[in-house]
């Protein structure tokens, strides 16, 4: 006598395999466009304020989206703060801060990584040191150096203290230790110097973590606001976040008209961090998806 045969239902959709994968993705994507939405209103409304009338600033409730687009914020800063010349203190110093840091940080770098010298192990755990030690520590230290060398209200003043980071140095040195000893025995075998491999051969094989030294730098250089503001006295040396913070100070400014004056003049502070990442987006992406590997 066969034994009874028996069908098995089907199981609910969210005991089946994939069945709660499919389930939780939605609500992922969810949570993670409420956080991009929160994390993106504070420039979202900077970048519309800039554009607002002096009605749609004050209006009560809030105004989101202009009611009548204008560009006079725009005029207005310029005719009040000389914007050029802010904007080009400030791009001079973060573009020698950056090329400072892929300079010396890589060469360091490399030393740290692949060339055998004394103390080689000591200069590294200074390098871990000085990444323990809060940045606002050495201002003051850093205020008196600069003073007696005489380089307060100078572009150097402002470029030397952060000409090479520890961080930088430790990113360099973490990357590079990635690229084969054999590669490099073989370039000295064939008779390249150092420099050479350093240049032609080291160089090349770390552009994503170059490119994301470059972002990072040029980022904290270009939004560095307590240095610039403790080593220049001059204004024609004032970079933009110490130029409209002394803007936003001024008693004399009108609170509409000075508001938008104040979201126009971040939004243009914002604009040209937001290019260097889009130019060098795919190298960092590329960087961080290389250093989760090792």
């Amino acid at each position: 006598m066969s034994a009874p045969t028996t069908t098995a239902r089907p199981a609910p959709a969210q005991d089946r395999p994939g069945g709660r994968g499919r389930l939780r993705t939605p609500l992922l994507y969810t949570v993670a466009s409420l956080g991009l939405l929160v994390m993106s209103a504070p420039f979202l409304w900077m970048a519309l304020s800039a554009f607002k009338t002096r009605r749609d600033l004050t209006a009560s409730p809030p105004v989101w989206i202009p009611s009548e687009w204008t560009l006079s914020n725009f005029g207005a800063l310029l005719d009040q703060l000389d914007m050029p010349r802010y904007f080009l203190n400030s791009l001079i110093v973060a573009v020698l801060v950056t090329l400072c840091n892929l300079l010396f940080c890589s060469m360091l770098g490399y030393a740290l990584a692949k060339l055998e010298f004394t103390g080689r192990s000591k200069v590294f755990g200074v390098v871990l040191a000085a990444l323990m030690v809060p940045g606002n520590l050495l201002i003051l230290p850093l205020y008196v150096l600069m003073t007696k060398l005489g380089l307060i209200d100078t572009y150097a003043g402002l470029v030397l203290p952060f000409a090479a980071g520890a961080f930088g140095v430790f990113l360099m040195r973490q990357f590079m230790q990635s690229i084969p000893d054999e590669l490099l025995e073989a370039a000295r075998i064939d008779g390249a110097g150092e420099w050479y491999i350093f240049w032609r051969i080291v160089l090349p094989l770390v552009k994503p973590a170059l490119a994301t030294l470059t972002i990072f730098t040029f980022l904290g250089s270009w939004n560095n606001f307590v240095w610039p503001l403790i080593a220049t006295n001059d204004p024609d040396k004032y970079t933009l976040p110490v130029a409209l913070a002394t803007f936003a100070n001024d008693p004399n400014r009108t609170v509409g008209g000075g508001n938008g004056m104040l979201m126009a003049g971040s939004l243009l502070v914002v604009l040209p961090v937001l290019l260097v990442f889009v130019v060098l987006q795919r190298h960092f992406t590329q960087g961080i998806a290389t250093a989760g590997l090792k």
